[in-house]
């Protein structure tokens, strides 16, 4: 008896999850999730990236990785000495997740990686998106997609990635409700993957004392259609330690298709680690 009141208490712990969308989405992405996730009683923050979202900073504003992770590093360094949170990143959201964990590793309970790139310490943060490209290159292989170049002055111009519409609906959202796919279409905006930053290609960015440090969930999406699941399951088995979750018919776009079987991982996820 006693032990099933310990673990009711501990399942209505409250926890703060910090979530990180995607390249082009924006916080818009999580309303799904925030909502299940507030309606069990927890903090939801739902960043918004620069230069994404409702973002009004320019695309060609942003100059590094870094910029980009700004917000989430921001609401870090704000966590409270002795409080955790649980990050959550999607897709090419995993890259800002390893900068808070190697920043802050103590603040971190757990993070979440949804469909996401998960870096491995020591070794270039790019290398897993540079490796879906190249394994991804034929000329039909993104669709409507578009890639740009927007110029600088006197710096080096930023190159650009627009997601198609259908790209999106083919590869990314074939599984989500068309409602969220039509909302989608009309917020992605053109974003960088800064492939040629020094923070993505050196080896010495994550460190396994800090960023290797941190408890880590993998959670796969089996339906994928954008980075096949056993491609996913490869990632995390490069990262010792970490756990793996399934969803079974989600597509890249958990937080749409599945959205209630990915809040239940990731509270789950929290309760284990906390």
């Amino acid at each position: 008896m006693e032990n099933g009141r310990a673990k009711k208490q501990q399942r209505q712990r409250r926890h703060h999850f910090v979530l990180v969308h995607g390249l082009g989405h924006g916080a818009w992405c999580w309303y799904k999730v925030a909502t299940i996730l507030e309606s069990a009683g927890h903090r939801v923050t739902a960043l918004e990236l620069p230069a994404c979202g409702a973002s009004a900073v320019r695309v060609e504003d942003v100059r590094s990785i870094e910029e980009h992770s700004w917000p989430l590093l921001d609401a870090m360094a704000a966590v409270p000495p002795g409080e955790k949170v649980v990050l959550v990143g999607h897709s090419f959201g995993g890259h800002s997740l390893a900068l808070a964990m190697q920043a802050h590793p103590e603040k971190v309970a757990v993070a979440v990686f949804v469909a996401a790139s998960m870096p491995v310490a020591g070794r270039p943060m790019s290398l897993v998106l540079k490796q879906h490209l190249e394994e991804n290159s034929a000329a039909d292989t993104f669709l409507d997609c578009k890639f740009g170049i927007v110029e600088r002055g006197s710096e080096k111009p930023a190159e650009t990635f627009l997601l198609g519409p259908e790209w999106m609906s083919q590869r990314m959202y074939q599984l989500s409700p068309p409602e969220d796919l039509t909302l989608a279409k009309m917020l992605v905006r053109p974003a960088q993957m800064f492939l040629k930053d020094e923070a993505m290609i050196a080896e010495s960015v994550l460190t396994e004392g800090r960023y290797g440090a941190v408890s880590r969930v993998f959670v796969v999406a089996e339906e994928d259609k954008l980075w096949p699941a056993e491609d996913q399951r490869r990632v995390a088995s490069c990262n010792p330690g970490a756990e793996v979750r399934t969803i079974e018919g989600a597509d890249h776009m958990p937080m749409f298709s599945k959205p209630a079987e990915l809040s239940e991982v990731i509270m789950e996820a929290a309760e284990k680690y906390s």
